[in-house]
């Protein structure tokens, strides 16, 4: 390609997850946003209705992040990850571990949620081997996101994520997914076969033998391939499994974590505490890129008292572990959600967005509404090329003034934890616009 490109040129940037051809031919950007609000480059107002990639839900630019990272780079701008660093990082885990459920207190910082995903695939490890265990499967769902790394596409259960890329983790074991056809238009945890479904972990214990499988990796709820809530008794089950055969039970809570079903994580909705917990997105509040394991206490203490005295410990960790940045925003975002009550009115909010959403429920191009808390897949009727209409969905909505993440044939609807009623009703005006206009 010519190097002699214009200063404002689209070609040199490689979009992720998206048509970058269709993108750069008629491009939709973004040059400020406030609240719940984006501002495009013609200068058009667009309902946030995905809170960015769920990782906003106090709004953009929010004054008060602004400020506690400016501050905190004023003092540092870098501190090295390995063997030094910063007071921000010890009160951002301390602050974190009291959000957690108890026994889980100690806390690993990344970078983003795949980086906390491959992070919790080698502390499983390490946590095995500390114990002289040889376990090295691996159980994971199908529809399962569990981000980009390599560690995390071997875990993947949604088939583009994987099939250009063949050299993934070996020994992946797939569960079954938990959408039922049989039970559209669920709102909230779906009655029928989970206890069924999580007994695809007993199978794989009964196939491969317990002893050869190191942990079992879920979404709570799987938010990216459009809000599957877990049947009823399927996580308690999957626990139970795991307590009877030494797994180790992950969580991934990089999208369910603070507050977006209800409570402060999926853990304390449903009751059922895991092993290890991934989390990133609304950590910072999407201000700056930072995501975090946690672990109970037994596993933090057999990885550190397996080592020599003086010895490294966990041989892993990222350049950009805990910065300060990352550590202030974290800070002032756990502020914002405590002083201004956000995990409590998101929850007064659900009712009123789940029944917005529903409403939906009998228009001709919804195929399955899947809603809880403040999340709803919003899964449109295929036009017989799977991924099309959701495609030319997404683009008529960000034209129409309203932002809405899709995976596939499906909107993931994910609103602020700040918006008010009013946002609700203008999310769904511009959603059955643009659905009754679709070919």
């Amino acid at each position: 390609m010519a190097k002699d490109m214009q200063t404002n040129s689209l070609e040199n940037f490689w979009i992720p997850f998206t048509d970058n051809k269709g993108f750069k031919a008629k491009p939709r950007l973004i040059t400020s946003a406030k609240g719940n609000y984006l501002t495009n480059h013609h200068g058009n107002s667009v309902l946030d209705g995905s809170s960015g990639l769920f990782c906003s839900p106090a709004g953009h630019c929010h004054p008060k992040i602004i400020e506690a990272v400016h501050k905190a780079m004023q003092n540092l701008t870098y501190v090295s990850a390995f063997g030094t660093s910063h007071p921000a990082a010890f009160a951002l885990a301390q602050k974190l571990s009291r959000l957690l459920p108890e026994p889980i207190n100690h806390v690993f910082f990344v970078n983003s949620g795949s980086e906390a995903i491959d992070t919790a695939l080698k502390t499983v490890m390490a946590y095995h081997s500390a114990m002289g265990e040889d376990r090295h499967r691996y159980v994971s769902r199908e529809r399962a996101y569990h981000g980009v790394n390599i560690g995390g596409v071997g875990l993947s259960g949604l088939v583009n994520n994987r099939k250009t890329f063949q050299d993934v983790m070996p020994n992946i074991v797939h569960m079954r997914h938990t959408w039922n056809p049989d039970e559209l238009m669920v709102r909230g945890q779906p009655e029928l076969n989970g206890i069924d479904l999580a007994n695809d972990l007993q199978r794989a214990v009964d196939n491969y033998g317990g002893t050869t499988i190191a942990a079992c990796f879920v979404e709570p709820v799987a938010g990216s391939t459009g809000s599957l809530a877990p049947p009823k008794g399927y996580l308690e089950r999957l626990r139970q499994i795991c307590d009877e055969n030494g797994i180790l039970l992950v969580f991934d809570e990089v999208i369910t974590g603070f507050g977006r079903i209800g409570g402060r994580f999926a853990a304390d909705v449903f009751g059922v505490t895991p092993d290890i917990m991934t989390m990133a997105k609304a950590l910072t509040n999407g201000s700056i890129p930072m995501g975090a394991v946690a672990v109970k206490d037994s596993i933090y203490a057999a990885i550190t008292d397996a080592a020599a005295p003086g010895a490294i410990e966990f041989f892993h960790g990222y350049t950009y572990s805990g910065h300060p940045a990352a550590c202030a925003a974290g800070l002032a975002s756990l502020e914002l959600y405590e002083d201004e009550g956000l995990f409590q009115q998101a929850e007064a909010l659900s009712p009123y967005f789940l029944d917005a959403i529903y409403s939906l429920r009998d228009h001709p191009k919804v195929r399955d509404i899947r809603g809880i808390g403040l999340m709803a897949g919003l899964e449109l009727r295929s036009n017989g090329k799977p991924g099309a209409r959701g495609s030319e969905a997404q683009k008529n909505l960000f034209w129409n003034g309203l932002h809405a993440k899709f995976t596939g044939d499906t909107a993931i609807l994910a609103p602020m934890f700040i918006a008010e009623e009013k946002h609700i009703d203008e999310m769904v005006e511009k959603l059955d616009k643009t659905l009754n206009a679709l070919n």
